[in-house]
């Protein structure tokens, strides 16, 4: 991939519709253009102030390589680095007609631009300064958003926020370290703007700072990746029917036959300010029917990989040996347990029996609804830091930021370690520079190439 050429993409959803939109970006994104798109004025588009929406007529060529007029629309020229790529870059607007709009875009590829690749404006305005990795990611997540919540996270995060707090804490360590070998290289000049006193508050309040980030991964996870989330029981406790109340609509079919549901499935559901990647199982329970076995081993591979687990019960009838069983397997599990007892409408037996078994439990009737907002509620205070304001808040949102702000956290303790050990300060400049670096990775001044590819091969082409 070169960057230092023209790309062109439609960048409006393929179909027919009322207008569409064409984005022209690179060096000879104006001269590209002038080839396509004529304004009605007669005057250059060269010449045009930038910002301008100018009308004019869209321009391709035929078979036999002669320009024809074959549209009207409006052009908007964006010069660099006043733009969203930090280059040159033009945006045609015509009408919407799938084979339209792939004409123009054509013209474009004739007139010397290269067709952009996944995400490749986006990754431009990245490799230009115009945003930070992480504004990126959110950039992504807004155009992924399934649900009211990751919207207005998603767009929380396209200002910049995590770069402004990872600049912050970068800043810190800079000057922690600036002052070390300052002291290192003239030994004999009082250089260090620091004592070792300093530095070590200087390293507990970057350490502080990061783990007040790490803090609101749980909140940002629950919502902008989701929670893997299983619904499981034995046949006919209401599974499906709990499902389906989730989702909103009939996603499962629900009957009276047990084993109706035989395979995992799947949706995106929000619950509260919740985002559940939610799996409905095939019921728990001994059965001689091959297709249903493999239904339950698919649902009990789920339960291994889940974060949240709704262990369904038919609150009607006294707990039973199969119903014993699911909870004691559910013991040990590393995911948050919530016992749902459902079919509160016909009466609930032997509650004591779930609340002796699971730390959160919840009665509800998945038939008419009744005790959904409750269970929603309870789902909350698992996962979201009631706290945070996911509008103003700085939070991270995946498991990469995550990762690299673990990283430097532990680097930064070692060096803390190490001081209060009565180490030389020098001994420790080596783990600030390696907490300086996953910082910056975080942000992405450092990140590798294969981090920076895999995130913008999610895009879609045109963004």
């Amino acid at each position: 991939m070169f960057y230092g050429d023209t790309i062109a993409a439609i960048s409006t959803a393929r179909g027919k519709g009322g207008v569409a939109l064409l984005r022209i970006s690179g060096p000879d994104a104006i001269f590209v253009c002038e080839k396509v798109f004529l304004p009605k004025s007669g005057k250059p588009l060269s010449q045009y102030a930038p910002r301008t929406a100018i009308f004019g007529s869209i321009l391709a060529p035929d078979d036999r390589g002669a320009w024809n007029e074959i549209d009207n629309g409006l052009a908007t020229v964006f010069r660099a680095p006043a733009s969203f790529t930090g280059e040159d870059t033009v945006e045609i607007c015509c009408h919407g007609g799938i084979l339209l709009t792939q004409t123009v875009l054509t013209a474009c590829f004739a007139a010397g631009a290269r067709a952009a690749e996944a995400g490749e404006f986006t990754r431009r305005a990245f490799l230009n300064g115009k945003m930070g990795l992480s504004a990126a990611e959110a950039l992504g997540d807004l155009l992924e958003a399934q649900t009211r919540e990751q919207l207005t996270l998603a767009h929380a995060g396209t200002d910049g926020r995590v770069e402004r707090k990872c600049r912050e804490i970068y800043d810190a360590l800079c000057a922690v370290l600036s002052s070390v070998y300052a002291k290192i290289d003239y030994p004999d000049e009082d250089l260090a703007d620091m004592s070792r006193e300093e530095m070590e508050a200087s390293l507990a309040e970057c350490s502080a700072r990061i783990e007040k980030l790490l803090d609101t991964y749980r909140t940002g996870h629950a919502i902008a990746e989701g929670i893997p989330t299983v619904i499981c029981g034995k046949p006919n406790v209401g599974k499906s029917s709990l499902y389906n109340r989730i989702v909103g609509r009939d996603a499962a079919i629900v009957t009276d036959v047990e084993g109706t549901t035989r395979d995992v499935l799947t949706e995106v559901a929000s619950l509260g300010r919740v985002t559940l990647r939610l799996f409905d199982t095939a019921g728990l329970h001994e059965t001689d029917d091959v297709v249903e076995k493999i239904g339950i081993d698919r649902a009990r591979k789920a339960l291994a990989d889940a974060e949240l687990i709704l262990a369904v019960f038919d609150g009607s009838v006294a707990p039973d040996e199969e119903d014993n069983a699911l909870a004691a397997s559910l013991a040990d599990t590393n995911a948050t347990v919530i016992a749902v007892i459902n079919k509160s409408d016909l009466g609930v037996v032997k509650e004591d029996f779930y609340t002796s078994h699971f730390s959160h439990t919840i009665t509800l009737s998945a038939k008419d609804g009744e005790g959904l907002e409750v269970l929603s509620a309870l789902v909350e205070s698992c996962f979201i830091n009631g706290e945070l304001d996911t509008k103003t808040d700085t939070v991270l949102t995946n498991a990469r930021q995550k990762g690299a702000a673990l990283t430097a956290l532990e680097a930064i303790n070692r060096a803390r370690e190490g001081l209060a050990y009565g180490l030389p300060v020098e001994l420790c400049c080596s783990d600030c520079e390696a907490a300086m670096q996953a910082i910056a990775e975080l942000d992405g001044r450092a990140v590798s190439e294969d981090i920076v590819s895999h995130i913008f091969s999610h895009f879609c082409v045109g963004k």
